[in-house]
């Protein structure tokens, strides 16, 4: 069967195109990764009834139904009302309309996240509620924002490759009366960590706090809690990591130790960046794509805008991205081809 198929507003719609014709693929959001098992019926119903009987985890956690023909879509849509009505509106309390037309846009993509500390005994923080808290403010959103969050440096959910990668730190507190001198916690952070612990003469723990980056090993390694975190959580955020077949490269710190309150700050002045850069016209690009057209100082100045950040939090004063080109000199371009921010004349 023949079809006259607008594939951009099909993407938009959160359909895949496929390699066979006049077949897509539905991606499922599934907002920091954790939802009821329940919902997996839902899955299984779309791929038997409309799919090809298979599902994929898409790489960014999605739940991905293959083999959708285009002329099921409609149907499709108004199946999934419910599904996204639970997990946008009651889950994570997003300001949307949801009718039977389906996803409104793909632009934020979904928020990923580690098991985070509902269950890992690494983990500083819960990953998937601040997932939910992150989704109310970037979804939804024709702007394309890519997120990952980690419970720890360790960065099992790879945000170091995401146009924001965030890791859950926290602030180790050392008493004293309770060590024994066991070296436990230098033996943990040397294997684990950055090597910040030594028992001094006295059988005691010195800490080089400005290599810490509050991981919590130490922590797990003690016999008698001599080291325990902080009941404050932190967080660390990389910024512009991206895959790609032109320039990947990995994030670099942007914030250390801010809190959950100034980080949620932050997310809630991206829709203004954006609309800044592309002014108002938003376009399939990354969000990394739009801190490069903008520059860092720019970004920082609006993004930062109005934030109320904790007193222990540190901030980068200049980034400097390295990139593995894929193709030697690809920035060199005519000056028309470049892009430019703000608004246009």
């Amino acid at each position: 069967m023949n079809h006259d198929i607008d594939i951009k507003k099909l993407r938009i719609n959160c359909f895949r195109q496929s390699k066979v014709a006049g077949e897509f693929m539905l991606q499922l959001r599934v907002p920091g990764s954790l939802i009821e098992a329940k919902y997996l019926q839902i899955v299984q119903d779309i791929a038997q009834n409309w799919g090809n009987g298979t599902f994929h985890i898409g790489m960014r956690q999605t739940l991905n139904i293959p083999g959708i023909k285009y002329e099921n879509i409609e149907e499709v849509n108004k199946y999934i009302k419910n599904y996204i009505h639970d997990i946008e509106v009651e889950m994570c309390d997003v300001d949307m309309d949801v009718n039977e037309h389906g996803y409104p846009t793909i632009g934020a993509r979904n928020i990923m996240s580690c098991i985070g500390n509902s269950h890992c005994i690494k983990a500083n923080v819960n990953t998937y509620q601040l997932a939910r808290k992150i989704e109310k403010l970037i979804f939804p959103s024709h702007y394309h924002i890519k997120v990952s969050i980690a419970g720890c440096p360790n960065d099992c959910a790879k945000g170091h490759f995401n146009d924001f990668g965030i890791m859950g730190i926290a602030k180790m507190e050392y008493h004293q009366e309770r060590c024994i001198g066991c070296g436990a916690c230098v033996r943990a952070c040397e294997h684990h960590a950055t090597r910040v612990l030594s028992l001094n003469k006295d059988g005691k723990i010195d800490k080089d706090t400005c290599c810490c980056v509050g991981c919590g090993e130490c922590v797990i390694a003690c016999p008698t809690s001599a080291w325990t975190r902080q009941e404050k959580t932190f967080y660390r955020v990389t910024l512009g990591g991206r895959t790609g077949k032109q320039y990947p490269r990995m994030g670099k710190i942007f914030l250390n130790w801010i809190s959950e309150e100034a980080l949620l700050q932050v997310f809630g002045n991206w829709q203004k960046f954006s609309a800044w850069v592309m002014d108002n016209k938003p376009e399939y690009l990354h969000g990394g794509h739009l801190i490069d057209i903008s520059g860092y100082p720019k970004f920082k100045e609006l993004i930062l805008d109005g934030v109320e950040l904790n007193p222990e939090c540190l901030v980068a004063e200049e980034l400097y991205w390295t990139e593995n080109e894929q193709r030697a000199n690809i920035h060199l371009k005519p000056l028309s081809q470049h892009k430019k921010a703000g608004p246009k004349e």
